[in-house]
């Protein structure tokens, strides 16, 4: 009887298997973002796409014939990302931003003096409704934890009718980039007159920058309210296609392309969609969400179905980081930084 104990294994032919032995992230006292984003590359899940975001993102930025678009929904604004936007785009990381009525109106209302609050999702004491309705009564409006005064729509309504929209009448009908533009430079301004403790933020960043702000769904904020409002007692009006040619001959000129998508929703898809009108695609992609991709649905829609549109390269390097944004944005943004600076 032959003993096959003693023979030697062979492993089975493995077609889906490359030799790569997960690690164990490290972490110490005094490591920098970087450090950490790097031992992510040891783990695996989430921690495996943010590394591997993290190293597109910054080819991305380190690559000089790349054009970068950046889409940024959501109330990234409200929440605390609005710094990390203006200052990429004052630094020359953003060529092209497709953003939210909203993000504008709230990036607004901190540059001419108005102020976003901790508050808190629920009240332990009080159902979730009689919280809300309690902070109707006090005239206050909550995005999840964050709690933001009325009054400062009072101050942005006429921060638009004296400083942005007088200039833009006299143009009569105009894009919303030119629009965006104008609150930009009007945000700067005020923002300077009055000695505003904080920044001027994002659209005065853009107007400084000449960076264009592509905002398609203007009309779904209070931003796009008050236009419509001013439109009817005088020869303003936006044109929504005035945007397309100028935006199609970025991606049409682009050498090389690239995008970073901050959540889903119209931004996403109206800078993926860019590419369809052009002999090239998005060479390097990275989006951060929190929606499944089973759905259906454009938000969380993966990039790798993207190139089935013909929106990526068949040879794109691309990574979905799923997850809060308010938490994947600052990490992936302050490890590219360390890499390029």
């Amino acid at each position: 009887m032959t003993d096959d104990s003693t023979d030697e294994w062979e492993a089975p032919n493995r077609e889906e298997f490359s030799h790569d032995p997960l690690g164990h992230t490290h972490v110490w006292a005094d490591m920098s973002v970087d450090d950490l984003v790097d031992g992510y590359g040891e783990a695996g899940i989430g921690a495996a796409a943010v590394h591997e975001a993290a190293d597109i993102y910054a080819e991305m930025l380190a690559d000089e014939e790349c054009t970068v678009f950046v889409s940024l929904a959501g109330a990234m604004v409200p929440t605390g990302m609005r710094r990390i936007v203006a200052d990429l785009i004052r630094d020359g990381y953003v060529d092209a931003l497709v953003t939210t009525g909203a993000n504008l109106t709230h990036d607004a209302i901190e540059a001419i003096g108005g102020k976003h609050h901790h508050g808190t999702a629920d009240a332990p004491e009080k159902t979730e409704r009689e919280h809300d309705e309690q902070l109707r009564d006090e005239e206050v409006d909550r995005v999840y934890n964050v709690y933001l005064p009325q009054e400062h729509f009072g101050l942005f309504e006429s921060h638009l009718r004296e400083e942005v929209f007088p200039p833009l009448e006299a143009e009569g009908t105009v894009s919303i980039a030119r629009l965006t533009r104008e609150l930009g430079r009007a945000n700067a301004a005020v923002n300077d007159r009055e000695d505003i403790e904080e920044g001027p933020g994002v659209a005065a960043a853009a107007y400084e920058a000449d960076v264009p702000i592509y905002c398609p769904a203007v009309a779904d904020s209070v931003l796009g309210l008050q236009a419509w409002l001013y439109s009817q007692t005088s020869e303003f009006s936006l044109d929504a296609l005035a945007d397309m040619t100028p935006l199609t001959d970025l991606a049409f000129d682009a050498e090389r392309a690239g995008c970073l998508l901050v959540g889903g929703g119209v931004p996403k898809n109206f800078t993926l969609q860019t590419m369809l009108v052009t002999p090239n695609a998005y060479d390097y992609a990275v989006q951060i969400t929190t929606d499944p991709e089973h759905t259906g649905g454009l938000s969380g829609a993966t990039l790798d179905e993207a190139r089935s549109w013909g929106k990526l390269e068949p040879d794109a390097r691309n990574a979905t980081v799923v997850g809060d944004a308010t938490v994947h944005l600052p990490l992936l943004v302050a490890a590219a930084r360390e890499r390029l600076e």
